[in-house]
């Protein structure tokens, strides 16, 4: 975690210990904005997401945490303060809510075909969310929950390299994560999420290669992940062995 991380958790931690009730008002309420774009009706809410894997062998990253993820995070602090320091406390949220699920399910059956597994020595990918989750750092291009109109923004509408707020939580937050890592592999979920890795290698932040460009979106929602899997499986498989020949 860092420092910035660090002090933002601190300064919303009691404020968050102190809901009477974890529901979408409570969560949505002006003490937890961070930011907003009125014209684009985009809003940016805390969430205690700030543990960094600096180790990591694997980075797996989405576009934002959404309202589930959001409300299982201020659950996780509740339950942990007080027998956990916070460094546990913040780690503990990572493994409980990211991409929690039916999304992890399909993610985790995706890394398998993969054989992801094998790169990695464990015996399925599942175990990067239980026991060997200091293989993997969990994270989205945009760290904290974004909004838009009210609903879980998805990151193509609005641009996500085109607005201005969302752009620079990208620069200020996510690359800041990112060079405290050792050149792990990046596993996108989803086009918008492989896009902002496509700009930000451009710009020399991270590097092309370890990025495991062509992975579907796992959300049950994504009807055209099979199709996409199956079209880009072979040129995935080939990215992990060139990856981990290194």
């Amino acid at each position: 975690m860092t420092i910035a991380g660090y002090a933002k958790f601190q300064t919303y931690k009691n404020l968050l210990l102190s809901l009477p009730q974890i529901d979408e008002t409570a969560l949505k309420s002006e003490a937890f904005l961070l930011d907003k774009d009125e014209k684009k009706n985009i809003e940016i809410y805390y969430a205690p997401f700030e543990h960094i894997n600096e180790h990591a062998k694997v980075v797996i990253a989405g576009i934002t945490p959404g309202l589930h993820q959001m409300k299982i995070s201020y659950n996780t602090v509740k339950q942990a303060t007080g027998d956990f320091t916070d460094e546990e406390i913040l780690h503990k949220v990572k493994k409980n809510s990211s991409f929690e699920g039916s999304m992890r399910k399909n993610l985790i059956g995706m890394l398998d075909e993969l054989q992801l597994q094998n790169f990695l020595g464990i015996f399925s990918t599942s175990e990067l969310f239980a026991q060997k989750s200091d293989l993997v750092h969990t994270t989205s291009v945009i760290t904290y929950p974004v909004f838009k109109a009210g609903k879980n923004y998805n990151g193509s509408s609005p641009d996500i390299l085109k607005t201005e707020l969302l752009k620079k939580y990208i620069v200020d937050n996510f690359v800041t994560e990112f060079q405290s890592l050792d050149n792990p592999l990046i596993i996108p979920l989803g086009v918008n999420v492989e896009k902002v890795l496509d700009f930000l290698a451009q710009q020399k932040v991270i590097k092309a290669d370890s990025i495991l460009s062509g992975f579907p979106h796992p959300s049950g929602g994504n009807g055209h992940r099979h199709k996409q899997f199956a079209h880009n499986k072979k040129g995935m498989a080939l990215k992990l062995e060139q990856y981990f020949s290194q």
